[in-house]
């Protein structure tokens, strides 16, 4: 009888964990199609953007020095790694700090590398394994706005034109669906597309009338265009959260599922044994009063 209470007990503790896992699901599915729809809406205008600016300063043919497409030595490097503030989804948040942990490692060893973390996850990893750290914006994912996207891509583009960093380097979740998220490293600065655009004429189809002027457009254009491109991996980082909770909760919930069945199937055993062994001692008891 104490077998069977120890199975009752854990079946009551799974059943409440599974309730749990089935209101995080759902909790994560909302948050997912508020972000998804914030993904997918910022892309095309990301990529219209982009290609604005390259066919432009391809038909400028090198005629403007663009400072963020700068190449130069890379001795300091800035990696800003996007993780999330809360776990419960699976393997997004180790999957982005082990890239990280590589990327420091194997492609900048012996660099001056600056950990920019966003998401509480990255912050805590990398402040207690005391990686040099900048820690003033780990929060965004607390509430994702357009506006304190933009401070943070500043910062990274600030310390790329005073030369403080010579490479910005992002590392995130690309959402592809709701079932996968990419892993990313991406280039941010310099911009290196630009600058292979503006050695070399390119004939477009489109002819643009650029007022005041192009230099104008293009030194106003470029950061918009940084700042965009910043904007969507935070907002594919944002989703792609959603949707590996989302993942992850569904398929703890069917575990619970599955575990039940067989927490279940044992105590039904374990109860029909202790019936058989009481009848079976009524039984003895009854045959022995016999014989006496």
């Amino acid at each position: 009888m104490a077998n069977l209470k120890e199975v009752k007990q854990r079946i009551t503790s799974v059943s409440s964990t599974q309730q749990i896992t089935k209101a995080m699901k759902m909790v994560a599915a909302a948050k997912l199609r508020r972000a998804q729809d914030r993904i997918i809406k910022m892309r095309p205008y990301s990529q219209k953007l982009t290609s604005i600016l390259d066919e432009v300063v391809s038909a400028m043919g090198g005629e403007l020095e663009i400072a963020y497409a700068e190449q130069r030595p890379v001795q300091n490097v800035l990696i800003v790694s996007m993780t999330s503030d809360k776990g419960l989804c699976g393997a997004f948040n180790s999957n982005i700090i082990k890239a990280t942990v590589s990327l420091i490692e194997k492609e900048y060893k012996g660099k001056n590398v600056t950990i920019l973390p966003l998401g509480k996850k990255a912050f805590e990893f990398f402040t207690r394994r005391n990686y040099k750290t900048k820690t003033d914006f780990y929060e965004v994912f607390t509430d994702v706005k357009y506006d304190e996207v933009r401070t943070i891509a500043e910062f990274a583009m600030n310390g790329f034109i005073s030369k403080q960093f010579d490479q910005v380097v992002l590392v995130y979740n690309h959402f592809r669906n709701v079932a996968t998220q990419d892993i990313t490293v991406e280039q941010f600065l310099p911009m290196g597309g630009v600058e292979k655009l503006a050695s070399k004429k390119i004939t477009t189809n489109t002819d643009y009338i650029l007022e005041p002027s192009k230099e104008y457009v293009i030194r106003d254009l470029v950061p918009t265009a940084l700042k965009t491109q910043f904007y969507k991996a935070v907002l594919d980082s944002n989703a792609s959260e959603h949707g590996a909770r989302m993942t992850s909760m569904d398929k703890a919930t069917e575990n619970a599922n599955e575990l039940l069945k067989e927490l279940k199937l044992m105590y039904n055993r374990n109860r029909q044994a202790a019936i058989t062994n009481e009848i079976l001692e009524i039984v003895a008891g009854a045959n022995a009063l016999e014989g006496s």
